[in-house]
């Protein structure tokens, strides 16, 4: 009689793979740090509140549901849509580009492993492409 093979283990969850909440939070704050102390973000870093605490916790709270973390967010803000929720902010292109370059140096700045950085960059690139008002895209 063979033994029954061993169940296959489940992959480590994406939130998982950033270092959990403490990872997560490290990189939203490079990125608020990024945005809030150097002149090339200054056009992002003016759409924004004068107190930058309660959207680096919002943002951690979202990215951390986003990798597979507890749902917090989603819970606090039943039916919310993270999409919807900027379609008032004045994003322009170079916003956006602004918005993916902090984040991608705040995941390399803090060694997030080369394909998990890869693949959320390219989700941002995404996300943030679709933030920009049609009415923009139509003018370029």
């Amino acid at each position: 009689m063979t033994a029954a093979p061993a169940p296959a283990e489940t992959p480590p969850s994406l939130y998982d793979r950033i270092g959990g909440s403490d990872g997560v939070r490290l990189v939203v704050d490079r990125f608020y740090d990024l945005m809030e102390h150097e002149p090339r973000y200054a056009p992002l870093r003016a759409m924004h509140e004068a107190d930058l605490m309660p959207t680096r916790v919002s943002l951690t709270q979202f990215l951390t549901a986003w990798l597979g973390g507890p749902r917090d967010w989603f819970v606090a803000r039943p039916g919310a849509c993270i999409m919807s929720m900027h379609r008032a902010m004045p994003i322009t292109r170079d916003t956006a580009a602004q918005w993916v370059h902090a984040m991608s140096r705040a995941l390399v700045e803090n060694r997030v492993e080369p394909a998990l950085g890869a693949q959320m960059q390219q989700s941002f690139l995404r996300m943030a492409n679709a933030m920009i008002p049609r009415v923009e895209e139509a003018a370029a």
